[in-house]
Protein backbone atom coordinates (compact mmCIF):
# COMPACT_ATOMS: atom_id res chain seq x y z
CA UNK A 1 0.00 0.00 0.00
CA UNK A 2 1.32 3.47 -0.87
CA UNK A 3 2.04 6.14 1.72
CA UNK A 4 -0.83 8.21 0.34
CA UNK A 5 -3.29 5.33 0.60
CA UNK A 6 -2.22 4.52 4.14
CA UNK A 7 -2.48 8.16 5.17
CA UNK A 8 -5.93 8.42 3.62
CA UNK A 9 -7.07 5.21 5.28
CA UNK A 10 -5.74 6.16 8.70
CA UNK A 11 -7.08 9.69 8.51
CA UNK A 12 -10.42 8.39 7.31
CA UNK A 13 -10.70 6.00 10.24
CA UNK A 14 -9.59 8.69 12.69
CA UNK A 15 -12.04 11.27 11.36
CA UNK A 16 -14.94 8.82 11.11
CA UNK A 17 -14.37 7.47 14.60
CA UNK A 18 -14.12 10.94 16.11
CA UNK A 19 -17.28 12.18 14.35
CA UNK A 20 -19.18 9.12 15.52
CA UNK A 21 -17.85 9.53 19.05
CA UNK A 22 -18.88 13.18 19.24
CA UNK A 23 -22.29 12.26 17.86
CA UNK A 24 -22.73 9.63 20.55
CA UNK A 25 -21.87 12.12 23.28
CA UNK A 26 -24.29 14.71 21.90
CA UNK A 27 -27.00 12.04 21.53
CA UNK A 28 -26.56 10.94 25.13
CA UNK A 29 -26.74 14.53 26.27
CA UNK A 30 -29.79 15.24 24.10
CA UNK A 31 -31.68 12.36 25.69
CA UNK A 32 -31.21 14.00 29.07
CA UNK A 33 -32.14 17.52 27.95
CA UNK A 34 -34.66 19.02 25.59
CA UNK A 35 -32.33 21.82 24.56
CA UNK A 36 -29.16 21.15 22.56
CA UNK A 37 -27.58 24.45 23.57
CA UNK A 38 -24.49 25.20 25.57
CA UNK A 39 -24.32 21.80 27.24
CA UNK A 40 -24.04 19.99 23.91
CA UNK A 41 -21.38 22.39 22.69
CA UNK A 42 -19.42 22.00 25.92
CA UNK A 43 -19.65 18.21 25.67
CA UNK A 44 -18.37 18.29 22.10
CA UNK A 45 -15.52 20.63 23.06
CA UNK A 46 -14.57 18.43 26.00
CA UNK A 47 -14.61 15.31 23.83
CA UNK A 48 -12.32 16.87 21.24
CA UNK A 49 -10.02 18.28 23.91
CA UNK A 50 -9.57 14.93 25.64
CA UNK A 51 -9.11 13.18 22.29
CA UNK A 52 -6.42 15.70 21.39
CA UNK A 53 -4.60 15.05 24.67
CA UNK A 54 -4.78 11.30 24.08
CA UNK A 55 -3.53 11.71 20.50
CA UNK A 56 -0.54 13.71 21.74
CA UNK A 57 0.43 10.82 24.01
CA UNK A 58 -0.12 8.17 21.34
CA UNK A 59 1.97 10.07 18.79
CA UNK A 60 4.64 11.55 21.06
CA UNK A 61 8.16 11.83 19.61
CA UNK A 62 9.53 10.05 22.66
CA UNK A 63 7.23 7.08 21.93
CA UNK A 64 3.62 6.34 22.90
CA UNK A 65 2.76 6.81 26.58
CA UNK A 66 -0.15 4.39 26.84
CA UNK A 67 -0.83 4.99 30.53
CA UNK A 68 -1.28 8.73 30.04
CA UNK A 69 -3.35 8.13 26.90
CA UNK A 70 -5.55 5.69 28.85
CA UNK A 71 -6.10 8.36 31.53
CA UNK A 72 -7.45 10.84 28.97
CA UNK A 73 -9.64 8.19 27.34
CA UNK A 74 -10.99 7.10 30.74
CA UNK A 75 -12.13 10.67 31.36
CA UNK A 76 -13.55 10.89 27.85
CA UNK A 77 -15.60 7.69 28.19
CA UNK A 78 -16.57 8.35 31.79
CA UNK A 79 -15.58 4.87 33.00
CA UNK A 80 -13.73 3.55 36.03
CA UNK A 81 -10.69 2.25 34.11
CA UNK A 82 -9.22 1.96 30.61
CA UNK A 83 -6.57 -0.52 29.52
CA UNK A 84 -4.40 -0.89 26.41
CA UNK A 85 -3.09 -4.33 25.53
CA UNK A 86 -0.64 -4.02 22.64
CA UNK A 87 -0.12 -6.55 19.87
CA UNK A 88 3.09 -7.56 21.68
CA UNK A 89 1.17 -8.20 24.92
CA UNK A 90 2.18 -5.09 26.88
CA UNK A 91 -0.55 -3.94 29.29
CA UNK A 92 -1.10 -0.30 30.29
CA UNK A 93 -3.95 0.50 32.70
CA UNK A 94 -5.28 3.69 34.21
CA UNK A 95 -8.15 3.50 36.67
CA UNK A 96 -9.51 3.81 40.17
CA UNK A 97 -8.88 0.14 41.06
CA UNK A 98 -5.53 -1.65 40.86
CA UNK A 99 -4.95 -5.22 39.79
CA UNK A 100 -6.83 -5.12 36.47
CA UNK A 101 -3.86 -6.24 34.38
CA UNK A 102 -4.78 -9.94 34.57
CA UNK A 103 -8.39 -9.25 33.57
CA UNK A 104 -7.16 -7.04 30.71
CA UNK A 105 -4.91 -9.81 29.37
CA UNK A 106 -7.74 -12.36 29.56
CA UNK A 107 -10.18 -10.03 27.79
CA UNK A 108 -7.62 -9.09 25.12
CA UNK A 109 -6.98 -12.76 24.36
CA UNK A 110 -10.71 -13.32 23.76
CA UNK A 111 -10.99 -10.22 21.57
CA UNK A 112 -7.95 -11.19 19.50
CA UNK A 113 -9.38 -14.66 19.06
CA UNK A 114 -12.73 -13.44 17.74
CA UNK A 115 -11.42 -10.19 16.15
CA UNK A 116 -14.54 -8.31 17.18
CA UNK A 117 -15.86 -6.15 19.98
CA UNK A 118 -17.12 -8.03 23.03
CA UNK A 119 -18.89 -7.27 26.31
CA UNK A 120 -17.80 -9.09 29.47
CA UNK A 121 -20.50 -8.95 32.18
CA UNK A 122 -19.87 -10.05 35.75
CA UNK A 123 -20.96 -13.66 36.07
CA UNK A 124 -18.88 -14.85 39.01
CA UNK A 125 -17.74 -13.36 42.25
CA UNK A 126 -14.10 -13.47 41.11
CA UNK A 127 -14.81 -11.51 37.90
CA UNK A 128 -13.85 -8.33 39.70
CA UNK A 129 -15.79 -5.16 40.51
CA UNK A 130 -16.45 -4.10 36.91
CA UNK A 131 -18.04 -5.17 33.68
CA UNK A 132 -15.89 -4.59 30.59
CA UNK A 133 -15.92 -3.92 26.86
CA UNK A 134 -13.01 -5.10 24.76
CA UNK A 135 -12.58 -3.66 21.25
CA UNK A 136 -9.89 -4.51 18.71
CA UNK A 137 -7.70 -1.68 17.42
CA UNK A 138 -7.32 -2.42 13.71
CA UNK A 139 -6.32 -0.54 10.55
CA UNK A 140 -7.01 -2.22 7.19
CA UNK A 141 -7.52 -5.52 8.98
CA UNK A 142 -4.19 -5.42 10.80
CA UNK A 143 -4.36 -5.56 14.58
CA UNK A 144 -2.71 -2.83 16.66
CA UNK A 145 -3.86 -4.18 20.02
CA UNK A 146 -7.02 -4.13 22.16
CA UNK A 147 -8.71 -1.28 24.03
CA UNK A 148 -10.68 -2.22 27.15
CA UNK A 149 -13.11 -0.04 29.12
CA UNK A 150 -14.09 -1.11 32.66
CA UNK A 151 -17.39 0.22 34.07
CA UNK A 152 -19.78 -0.63 36.86
CA UNK A 153 -22.52 -1.18 34.28
CA UNK A 154 -22.11 -1.52 30.52
CA UNK A 155 -24.84 -0.16 28.26
CA UNK A 156 -25.22 0.21 24.50
CA UNK A 157 -23.90 3.76 24.05
CA UNK A 158 -20.72 2.92 25.96
CA UNK A 159 -20.19 -0.22 23.85
CA UNK A 160 -20.44 1.80 20.65
CA UNK A 161 -18.27 4.61 21.98
CA UNK A 162 -15.54 2.18 23.06
CA UNK A 163 -15.51 0.62 19.60
CA UNK A 164 -15.18 4.04 17.94
CA UNK A 165 -12.40 5.08 20.30
CA UNK A 166 -10.52 1.83 19.59
CA UNK A 167 -10.64 2.52 15.84
CA UNK A 168 -9.51 6.09 16.41
CA UNK A 169 -6.58 4.93 18.58
CA UNK A 170 -5.54 2.44 15.91
CA UNK A 171 -5.51 5.24 13.35
CA UNK A 172 -3.27 7.38 15.58
CA UNK A 173 -0.83 4.51 16.03
CA UNK A 174 -0.86 3.79 12.28
CA UNK A 175 -0.09 7.43 11.51
CA UNK A 176 2.81 7.36 13.96
CA UNK A 177 4.19 4.22 12.30
CA UNK A 178 3.79 5.87 8.90
CA UNK A 179 5.70 8.95 10.03
CA UNK A 180 8.47 6.71 11.37
CA UNK A 181 8.64 4.77 8.09
CA UNK A 182 8.73 7.99 6.06
CA UNK A 183 11.55 9.29 8.25
CA UNK A 184 13.43 6.02 7.72
CA UNK A 185 12.84 6.25 3.96
CA UNK A 186 14.11 9.83 3.89
CA UNK A 187 17.25 8.82 5.78
CA UNK A 188 17.82 5.89 3.40
CA UNK A 189 17.50 8.21 0.41
CA UNK A 190 20.06 10.62 1.89
CA UNK A 191 22.41 7.72 2.63
CA UNK A 192 22.11 6.71 -1.02
CA UNK A 193 23.04 10.21 -2.17
CA UNK A 194 25.97 10.36 0.22
CA UNK A 195 27.21 6.98 -0.96
CA UNK A 196 27.11 8.28 -4.53
CA UNK A 197 29.04 11.43 -3.60
CA UNK A 198 31.74 9.84 -1.50
CA UNK A 199 33.68 7.42 -3.73
CA UNK A 200 33.80 9.47 -6.96
CA UNK A 201 34.06 13.00 -5.69
CA UNK A 202 36.17 12.47 -2.58
CA UNK A 203 38.86 10.55 -4.49
CA UNK A 204 39.13 13.24 -7.19
CA UNK A 205 39.13 16.05 -4.62
CA UNK A 206 41.93 14.53 -2.57
CA UNK A 207 43.94 13.90 -5.73
CA UNK A 208 43.48 17.54 -6.77
CA UNK A 209 44.50 18.81 -3.33
CA UNK A 210 47.58 16.59 -3.35
CA UNK A 211 48.67 18.03 -6.69
CA UNK A 212 48.89 21.55 -5.18
CA UNK A 213 50.67 20.69 -1.91
CA UNK A 214 54.17 21.31 -3.27
CA UNK A 215 53.42 23.74 -6.13
CA UNK A 216 50.88 26.01 -4.41
CA UNK A 217 50.54 25.27 -0.66
CA UNK A 218 48.15 28.19 -0.05
CA UNK A 219 45.78 26.89 -2.75
CA UNK A 220 45.99 23.42 -1.23
CA UNK A 221 45.11 24.84 2.20
CA UNK A 222 42.08 26.67 0.78
CA UNK A 223 40.92 23.52 -1.00
CA UNK A 224 41.24 21.50 2.21
CA UNK A 225 38.93 24.00 3.95
CA UNK A 226 36.48 23.84 1.03
CA UNK A 227 36.56 20.05 1.21
CA UNK A 228 35.94 20.10 4.98
CA UNK A 229 32.99 22.50 4.64
CA UNK A 230 31.48 20.46 1.81
CA UNK A 231 31.71 17.14 3.65
CA UNK A 232 30.45 18.70 6.90
CA UNK A 233 27.31 19.89 5.13
CA UNK A 234 26.78 16.76 3.02
CA UNK A 235 27.16 14.35 5.93
CA UNK A 236 25.30 16.31 8.60
CA UNK A 237 23.16 14.10 10.80
CA UNK A 238 19.86 15.96 11.14
CA UNK A 239 17.40 17.84 9.00
CA UNK A 240 15.75 16.67 5.79
CA UNK A 241 15.58 20.28 4.57
CA UNK A 242 17.87 23.26 4.00
CA UNK A 243 17.51 26.77 2.67
CA UNK A 244 18.57 27.48 -0.89
CA UNK A 245 21.30 29.73 0.52
CA UNK A 246 22.75 26.83 2.55
CA UNK A 247 22.65 24.51 -0.46
CA UNK A 248 24.35 27.10 -2.67
CA UNK A 249 27.09 27.52 -0.07
CA UNK A 250 27.84 23.81 -0.28
CA UNK A 251 27.68 23.91 -4.09
CA UNK A 252 30.25 26.73 -4.07
CA UNK A 253 32.64 24.49 -2.10
CA UNK A 254 31.96 21.61 -4.47
CA UNK A 255 32.69 23.74 -7.56
CA UNK A 256 35.90 25.14 -6.04
CA UNK A 257 37.15 21.58 -5.73
CA UNK A 258 36.06 20.68 -9.26
CA UNK A 259 37.77 23.80 -10.65
CA UNK A 260 41.00 22.45 -9.17
CA UNK A 261 40.67 19.62 -11.68
CA UNK A 262 39.03 21.41 -14.61
CA UNK A 263 40.79 24.76 -14.45
CA UNK A 264 39.44 27.16 -17.10
CA UNK A 265 37.36 24.38 -18.67
CA UNK A 266 34.67 24.90 -16.02
CA UNK A 267 32.65 28.11 -16.32
CA UNK A 268 29.87 28.62 -13.76
CA UNK A 269 27.26 31.39 -13.82
CA UNK A 270 24.76 32.14 -11.04
CA UNK A 271 21.40 33.77 -11.75
CA UNK A 272 19.83 33.77 -8.30
CA UNK A 273 16.99 36.13 -7.36
CA UNK A 274 17.83 37.36 -3.82
CA UNK A 275 14.28 36.73 -2.57
CA UNK A 276 14.67 33.01 -3.33
CA UNK A 277 17.62 32.44 -0.98
CA UNK A 278 15.36 31.74 2.01
CA UNK A 279 13.32 29.10 0.13
CA UNK A 280 13.20 25.83 2.07
CA UNK A 281 14.23 22.94 -0.19
CA UNK A 282 14.95 19.25 0.36
CA UNK A 283 18.48 18.81 1.66
CA UNK A 284 20.93 17.77 -1.08
CA UNK A 285 18.46 18.35 -3.92
CA UNK A 286 20.35 20.92 -6.02
CA UNK A 287 23.91 19.74 -5.44
CA UNK A 288 23.35 16.35 -7.17
CA UNK A 289 22.03 18.21 -10.23
CA UNK A 290 25.21 20.27 -10.38
CA UNK A 291 27.34 17.16 -9.97
CA UNK A 292 25.34 15.47 -12.73
CA UNK A 293 26.06 18.44 -15.02
CA UNK A 294 29.79 18.23 -14.28
CA UNK A 295 30.14 14.45 -14.56
CA UNK A 296 27.83 13.66 -17.45
CA UNK A 297 27.69 17.01 -19.24
CA UNK A 298 31.12 18.64 -19.14
CA UNK A 299 33.62 15.97 -18.08
CA UNK A 300 33.30 14.00 -21.36
CA UNK A 301 34.23 17.12 -23.38
CA UNK A 302 37.89 18.11 -23.78
CA UNK A 303 36.90 21.79 -23.86
CA UNK A 304 34.66 21.57 -20.80
CA UNK A 305 31.75 24.00 -20.80
CA UNK A 306 29.38 26.23 -18.88
CA UNK A 307 26.92 25.58 -16.05
CA UNK A 308 24.17 28.06 -15.20
CA UNK A 309 22.51 27.74 -11.79
CA UNK A 310 19.35 29.83 -11.60
CA UNK A 311 16.55 30.48 -9.10
CA UNK A 312 13.51 32.59 -9.95
CA UNK A 313 10.60 33.78 -7.81
CA UNK A 314 7.29 32.65 -9.32
CA UNK A 315 4.84 33.98 -6.70
CA UNK A 316 3.69 30.68 -5.18
CA UNK A 317 6.80 28.69 -6.12
CA UNK A 318 10.53 29.04 -6.51
CA UNK A 319 11.85 27.58 -9.76
CA UNK A 320 15.41 26.28 -9.54
CA UNK A 321 17.31 25.11 -12.61
CA UNK A 322 20.75 23.73 -13.45
CA UNK A 323 21.72 24.02 -17.12
CA UNK A 324 24.86 22.94 -18.94
CA UNK A 325 25.98 23.18 -22.56
CA UNK A 326 27.73 19.84 -22.46
CA UNK A 327 27.32 16.43 -24.08
CA UNK A 328 23.61 16.07 -23.39
CA UNK A 329 21.76 12.79 -22.95
CA UNK A 330 19.38 10.55 -24.83
CA UNK A 331 15.91 11.59 -23.54
CA UNK A 332 14.74 7.98 -23.51
CA UNK A 333 17.71 6.99 -21.39
CA UNK A 334 16.96 9.82 -18.96
CA UNK A 335 13.34 8.71 -18.69
CA UNK A 336 14.45 5.15 -17.89
CA UNK A 337 16.94 6.46 -15.33
CA UNK A 338 14.17 8.34 -13.53
CA UNK A 339 11.67 5.50 -13.52
CA UNK A 340 13.73 2.30 -13.34
CA UNK A 341 15.99 1.70 -10.31
CA UNK A 342 18.55 -0.17 -12.42
CA UNK A 343 22.28 0.43 -12.62
CA UNK A 344 24.33 3.29 -11.23
CA UNK A 345 23.98 5.90 -14.00
CA UNK A 346 22.22 9.10 -12.92
CA UNK A 347 21.43 7.74 -9.45
CA UNK A 348 21.47 11.29 -8.13
CA UNK A 349 18.82 12.47 -10.59
CA UNK A 350 16.55 9.54 -9.78
CA UNK A 351 17.02 10.01 -6.05
CA UNK A 352 16.18 13.73 -6.15
CA UNK A 353 13.18 13.10 -8.41
CA UNK A 354 11.84 10.41 -6.04
CA UNK A 355 12.20 12.64 -3.00
CA UNK A 356 10.51 15.59 -4.69
CA UNK A 357 7.55 13.46 -5.75
CA UNK A 358 7.24 12.01 -2.27
CA UNK A 359 7.17 15.47 -0.73
CA UNK A 360 5.19 17.45 -3.31
CA UNK A 361 3.14 14.90 -5.24
CA UNK A 362 3.32 13.41 -8.73
CA UNK A 363 3.62 16.84 -10.37
CA UNK A 364 6.50 17.88 -8.13
CA UNK A 365 9.27 15.85 -9.77
CA UNK A 366 12.19 16.98 -11.89
CA UNK A 367 11.69 18.37 -15.39
CA UNK A 368 14.58 17.33 -17.66
CA UNK A 369 15.16 18.90 -21.08
CA UNK A 370 18.04 17.33 -22.98
CA UNK A 371 19.27 15.69 -26.17
CA UNK A 372 22.53 14.32 -27.44
CA UNK A 373 25.08 17.08 -28.13
CA UNK A 374 22.52 19.70 -27.03
CA UNK A 375 23.25 20.12 -23.33
CA UNK A 376 20.86 19.53 -20.45
CA UNK A 377 18.55 21.62 -18.30
CA UNK A 378 17.04 20.19 -15.10
CA UNK A 379 14.34 22.17 -13.28
CA UNK A 380 12.40 21.81 -10.05
CA UNK A 381 9.52 23.86 -8.65
CA UNK A 382 9.45 24.21 -4.88
CA UNK A 383 6.25 25.50 -3.24
CA UNK A 384 6.81 28.44 -0.92
CA UNK A 385 3.98 27.41 1.38
CA UNK A 386 5.42 24.51 3.39
CA UNK A 387 5.35 23.33 7.01
CA UNK A 388 8.22 24.52 9.18
CA UNK A 389 11.25 22.27 8.81
CA UNK A 390 14.59 21.90 10.55
CA UNK A 391 17.11 23.59 8.24
CA UNK A 392 20.11 24.48 10.41
CA UNK A 393 23.16 22.36 9.80
CA UNK A 394 24.90 21.34 13.01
Amino acid sequence: MTDQALVAGALGVAAGAMIALVALWVLRLARGSRVLGGEAERATSRTLHLAGLAAAELRADRGPDLVRAARHLRNLLGVQAVAFVTAEGTVAVDGSVSGLEHSAQRIAARVRETRRRQVFPRRRRDDGPFEAIGAPMTVDGEGRGVLIAFAETVRGPLVRATGEVAEWCAAQIALTELEDSRASLAEAELRSLRAQISPHFIYNSLAAIASFITTDPERARTLVLDFADFTRYSFRQKGEFATLAQELGSIRNYLQLERARFGDRLDVRLQIAPETLSTVIPFLSVQPLVENAVRHGLEPLAAGGRIIIAAADETTHTEISVEDDGAGMDPRRVQRALTEPVGTSHVGLRNVDTRLRRLYGAEGGLIVETNLDAGTMVRMRIPKSQPLHETDAP
